[in-house]
């Protein structure tokens, strides 16, 4: 690849298969992972074997971790350690086999499973007992909209006691990688066993989810759920038994066919960063990366940092006031203002074009109602030379988002991808996105509806593609600095224009007599007579 600006970019939706891959889907919860097949695709595209790829914005490492297993280099930075620990477990490719993890596991069974029976069969009054007799983190204050005021309110008395239990075994185990495996499995069933628990409705009582991933703050479940603590730890386990094996599977592979020096080694291509995603360049190099692949924080609909505190601070994770102060977000506990928020969106886009080469490409993910967000990565990027090349809406098969489902037609779902190629040489004048023309949203997304009629996509149209297009309808109308959004706004509009919101596909479809709008694939829209 000598010129990579022929590389053609991405301009389509790539079918999502979340629950493909064991590394990812059952390992634990987070608040946002992309699927890992469509950034398959994104490294596939815009690099070759060798290269190094980087993900600023790392959450839990899926982009690292890919780009390890194709044979690529890898950095991973996020300011969430809790975060870069499940990075590090996942991506660790040091094992030959999982017999160390599977033995080690009958051990702590032995040692262990009565223990945690005599604690369930325990009376209160013998669990406050125990407590003190075990080690366990300070009891700290919650962030103020939690409905639990301390840590320790977090947990049922047994749940506290049976995790200290568990994790004093862990804490003992003297090979590090194994004793890591277990403590991410320790981690996971932390998820299932405290107080914000809430079992799906019509299902196994272990069949549901924190309300920490769910509505993002400590929302302590009306009636306690109190799993069994064995079972929930070995099914934890279970799960990434098969994801480390998943692991070493794919790396025996690789390393075993590829004919070339590089081979798969996480101590060695896989580097692990947690600082301020502005001070990178100085940290690894500028010019040193040669594709990002990043997905920065939305504003202010989740706190990493505060909603971590249930993993962080059990595992001894210190998060200081600066590090808090550096996270790319609205609101939080530090109140963290959106001047902040859009100042730190432009400065980390300005260190990502610091950090990639010339002649390279960067791809950023995002999604928001608020334009001047988007005004803010495409004129930043612009500005240090970025050639916007692709804009594509990245559709979700699956609505996961309890929000969503609730507000489903004024709430967005998918991400826009924008992917900038950043050319050897800079244009000698940058266009600035200036206020000269002003467009209404109704203006725009009548020349959205307009448009894609004329290219034959208008049977069933989701809120993601409809606001995505009118982003990019109001940066070629030049429009894009005064653009508002209003929810209300926007849906009031394509009511009036005779389109309803079909939740069965979270689509806007037009009703026709004796058509019925449907997707023929997961993918591919289409219509079906009777």
């Amino acid at each position: 690849m000598n010129n990579r600006s022929a590389i053609y970019p991405i301009l389509n939706t790539i079918p999502e298969e979340r629950q493909k891959l064991a590394r990812y889907y059952g390992v634990h919860p987070y608040f946002t992972r992309r699927s890992a097949n469509v950034i398959q695709t994104y490294i596939k595209r815009f690099t070759q074997a060798g290269d190094t790829v980087c993900d600023p914005f790392g959450g839990t490492g899926v982009t690292a971790i890919e780009a390890l297993l194709l044979g690529r280099k890898a950095i991973h930075n996020d300011l969430n350690p809790f975060a870069n620990f499940m990075a590090e477990v996942v991506g660790d490719t040091s094992l030959e086999s999982v017999s160390p993890l599977s033995e080690e596991f009958a051990k702590m069974e032995t040692t262990c499973r009565e223990k945690i029976r005599e604690i369930e069969k325990a009376t209160d009054g013998r669990i406050s007992k125990m407590l003190k007799e075990v080690r366990l983190p300070e009891n700290i204050h919650l962030p103020k909209n939690s409905d639990a005021k301390t840590y320790y309110e977090l947990f049922t008395p047994k749940q506290l006691l049976g995790l200290a239990t568990l994790k004093e075994y862990i804490d003992s185990i003297k090979n590090r990688t194994v004793r890591n495996v277990m403590l991410l499995a320790w981690c996971a069933s932390m998820a299932k066993l405290n107080k914000t628990f809430i079992s799906a409705k019509g299902r196994a009582e272990s069949r549901g989810g924190s309300s920490i991933f769910s509505i993002y703050r400590y929302k302590v479940a009306k009636q306690n759920v109190e799993l069994p603590i064995w079972e929930t730890y070995k099914g934890r386990f279970d799960n990434l038994l098969v994801a480390k094996k998943e692991v070493i599977a794919e790396k025996e592979v690789f390393n075993s066919t590829k004919q070339n020096e590089f081979k798969i080694d996480s101590k060695q291509n896989m580097r692990i960063y947690s600082v301020d995603v502005c001070t990178l360049p100085e940290v690894i190099g500028e010019g040193s990366v040669d594709y990002i692949y990043t997905d920065p924080p939305y504003g202010g609909h989740i706190a990493y940092l505060d909603l971590s505190i249930m993993w962080n601070h059990w595992l001894g994770f210190t998060i200081s006031e600066k590090r808090r102060s550096e996270e790319a977000i609205v609101g939080g506990e530090l109140g963290l203002s959106e001047s902040h928020y859009l100042s730190k969106l432009e400065k980390s886009v300005d260190a990502c074009f610091k950090l990639l080469k010339k002649d390279r490409w960067i791809s950023i993910v995002f999604q928001h109602w608020n334009s001047a967000y988007f005004k803010a990565i495409i004129q930043t990027a612009s500005n240090l030379g970025g050639d916007l090349r692709a804009a594509i809406t990245q559709e979700r098969d699956v609505v996961w988002s309890m929000h969503k489902k609730k507000n489903a037609e004024s709430v967005l779902a998918a991400e826009m991808v924008l992917t900038f190629y950043n050319p050897k040489k800079r244009a000698k004048y940058i266009q600035p996105i200036t206020n000269e023309t002003q467009l209404e949203i109704e203006e725009l997304l009548e020349m959205v509806l307009l448009e894609s009629h004329a290219n034959k996509k208008e049977d069933v149209l989701s809120s993601d593609y409809l606001f995505n297009q009118v982003i990019l309808m109001a940066l070629h109308t030049n429009s894009l600095s005064t653009l508002e959004v209003p929810r209300d706004r926007f849906v009031e509009y394509m009511k009036k224009k005779g389109w309803t919101y079909n939740i069965d596909y979270h689509g806007w479809n037009k009703c026709e007599p004796n058509v019925y709008y449907a997707q023929v694939n997961k993918h591919k829209q289409g219509r079906i007579n009777f």
